[in-house]
């Protein structure tokens, strides 16, 4: 089992939010009203952990050591979410979200195929580390600064998690594991190909709900997302090529096989789709030509 060895890790590490965040160094001169609105808005969105511990649960009820560590995955990002609101409770308060605002993001998530879910969210931890990096960048109050740099370290270390499970996976169901894998990494690496931001909070997954059934789409400002990442933040190309970067060079470590592009990771994906087509009679759906 890997959860009681990732327990022991992730408690080793975790910071304390009343002792570690340094909540005496703010300065309101230096917070302005949008990047106050977009800390509304990171807050709600990772209260959608949530519905997304729920669906891990449901599609994984065959594997205990996973599910008991979505125990400490949950934990951590609700504190994500309950921290950016300690934040507004103290400095903002007119911006802290409602229950009913929070409510919201709860739904239920269609059932996909687990190996690919778990590709997704660990794609997903790589790209919300680095959002979390050129946030704090982009943002000039200290405290919010250090809340930032704080998150994104836990996101870092939830994606080295997620990939020992993937690891664990390749081991159990080999090829198919692999093809899965390599599907979700092509589509999660070509994000300059999409009209949008390629995070598991921004993906269709309940079709009776549509087209309000993604996350970002059930925000106050369901337009945020974009608004933050391209005039805020300014996640421009330099930052997409290094969770582009961080996933090739992961797939290579998991696959024993040096991927330098997207289109070599898509070559893999074929590759990987035939063999489990030939080893079992099912064919693989094609992510991409």
């Amino acid at each position: 089992m890997l959860y009681p060895e990732l327990f022991k890790q992730l408690e080793a590490v975790r910071w304390n939010m009343d002792t570690d965040i340094p909540w005496d160094k703010f300065d309101a001169s230096r917070l302005t009203e949008d990047q106050a609105r977009t800390i509304k808005m990171n807050a709600i969105t990772e209260w959608s952990a949530l519905p997304a511990t729920e669906m891990f649960l449901r599609d994984n009820r065959d594997d205990s050591d996973f599910s008991a560590f979505m125990s400490v995955w949950f934990f951590e990002e609700q504190k994500h979410s309950l921290v950016l609101m300690e934040y507004l409770r103290r400095f903002r308060p007119d911006l802290v979200p409602t229950e009913q605002e929070l409510h919201e993001v709860r739904f239920d998530f269609d059932p996909a195929p687990a190996l690919e879910t778990l590709m997704l969210h660990f794609c997903g931890e790589i790209r919300l580390n680095h959002w979390y990096r050129r946030a704090s960048e982009w943002h000039t109050e200290p405290v919010i600064k250090a809340i930032y740099e704080t998150l994104a370290r836990d996101e870092a270390r939830h994606g080295g998690a997620y990939l020992r499970y993937m690891k664990r996976a390749m081991q159990k169901f080999g090829d198919e594991a692999k093809a899965a894998f390599a599907k979700v990494g092509v589509l999660m690496a070509s994000a300059r190909r999409t009209a949008q931001a390629l995070h598991p909070t921004n993906l269709h997954v309940n079709a009776k709900l549509f087209p309000r059934d993604t996350i970002q789409s059930r925000l106050p400002d369901p337009e945020w997302l974009e608004k933050w990442l391209d005039t805020q933040i300014q996640f421009d190309a330099v930052w997409e090529n290094k969770v582009v970067e961080r996933i090739l060079h992961n797939m290579s470590l998991l696959m024993d096989r040096s991927f330098a592009s997207v289109q070599e990771l898509n070559r893999f994906r074929k590759e990987m789709a035939a063999r489990v087509a030939a080893a079992t009679g099912v064919v693989v759906p094609l992510a991409s030509s």
